[in-house]
């Protein structure tokens, strides 16, 4: 059987290869933007090869996050509108990273799909690559996997890599938070990519709406509302992290408020937040009451207009507020840290709900 024969058979089957090596010829030029000092080779290769000499490290750890962007595809798919997923996907991995106090250094994806889709596919790519920049971050290769009869014509799975690097006795771990620390919470973009199965249920299937319809109480439709690119908060923090001392920070993802928080923090500690002192965006409303959803359950699955959560003493409340408000955020004092009973008592005590 010659090479011509065997490649026909495998597109037969619903893999085609040449189809994949045209893809990774059109994102060159996309990838090859996010590219700095440090990246050593082009897309295409069996790996991705960046060097990091000392990086002005002392004892430099590597630090890796993983992550998708949940059923958020869903709504990409419906508005036919696939540029800005790739944000997200960069969004979730690098704003975990940066909670360590680490600096994201570069970037993998991995693509699944029934049948590649070039425009598709690099549509998402450039939202990818749209992301790194916006972290100052490499995005040094992935995987394209064609999979038909295991994913459904049209559908795509995503996942993010990404792995950046920190000093070792700098590393941001909740150790040194202390009863007294403030809570400084950065405002989110809306729903950012989490909870979107029990959105869909309300808006599409209890509701009845389709992604094109206006919402007066949301001010745009349910796609653009939907599909909002989750904030990525890399650059604003790697600054404030210069000058002052941070002494947690809590990415505010699956699991909200209740879930979230208590990743980081000590014995004897727990987390008092101020429901109402900051401003809510129209969507978790909308979302509580067309889904009469209990309020406690909005705390613990969507992030309710706080993306990421900075804990300082409070000596220094003032300047880190005003270095992120002159970095473009929105932070917000939004509760402080008080000293737990006893082991057993919740790690997280949310008032005035």
């Amino acid at each position: 059987m010659n090479k011509d024969t065997a490649a026909s058979r495998y597109s037969q089957a619903g893999v085609d290869i040449d189809k994949g090596n045209a893809f990774v010829s059109r994102i060159k030029g996309l990838v090859a933007e996010t590219h700095g000092r440090g990246v050593l080779n082009d897309i295409g290769g069996f790996s991705g090869l960046f060097a990091i000499g000392n990086a002005g490290y002392e004892d430099p750890v590597l630090i890796a996050s993983t992550d998708g962007v949940g059923t958020k595809l869903a709504i990409a798919k419906l508005c036919n509108k696939h540029d800005t997923i790739g944000i997200d996907l960069v969004a979730m991995c690098v704003n975990d990273v940066i909670v360590s106090g680490a600096k994201p250094l570069f970037f993998l994806d991995y693509f699944a799909v029934s049948t590649l889709d070039i425009d598709v596919a690099t549509e998402v790519v450039h939202g990818i690559a749209e992301g790194c920049k916006i972290s100052s971050c490499a995005l040094i290769g992935g995987e394209t996997a064609e999979m038909p009869g295991l994913y459904r014509p049209g559908d795509y799975d995503l996942a993010g890599f990404v792995v950046g690097i920190g000093e070792r006795n700098r590393i941001i771990d909740g150790s040194d938070i202390r009863v007294g620390n403030k809570i400084i919470g950065l405002a989110s973009s809306g729903l950012h990519s989490n909870g979107y199965s029990l959105v869909r249920k309300i808006i599409f299937e209890e509701l009845g709406l389709t992604v094109d319809d206006h919402v007066p109480e949301l001010g745009c439709t349910v796609g653009e509302e939907l599909l909002r690119p989750t904030r990525i908060y890399v650059a604003s923090v790697l600054t404030v992290l210069r000058n002052y001392t941070i002494n947690g920070l809590i990415h505010n993802t699956g699991g909200g408020f209740i879930d979230n928080v208590p990743r980081i923090l000590p014995n004897g500690c727990q987390a008092v937040i101020q429901a109402g002192s900051w401003n809510i965006p129209p969507i978790f409303p909308f979302l509580q009451e067309k889904g009469t959803i209990p309020v406690q359950e909005m705390y613990r699955t969507f992030n309710m207009g706080i993306g990421m959560m900075a804990l300082v003493a409070e000596e220094n409340v003032e300047d880190v507020m005003q270095q992120f408000t002159a970095l473009n955020e929105t932070p917000v004092v939004i509760g402080e840290i008080v000293a737990a009973d006893d082991d057993n008592e919740e790690k997280v005590r949310i008032e005035g709900l």
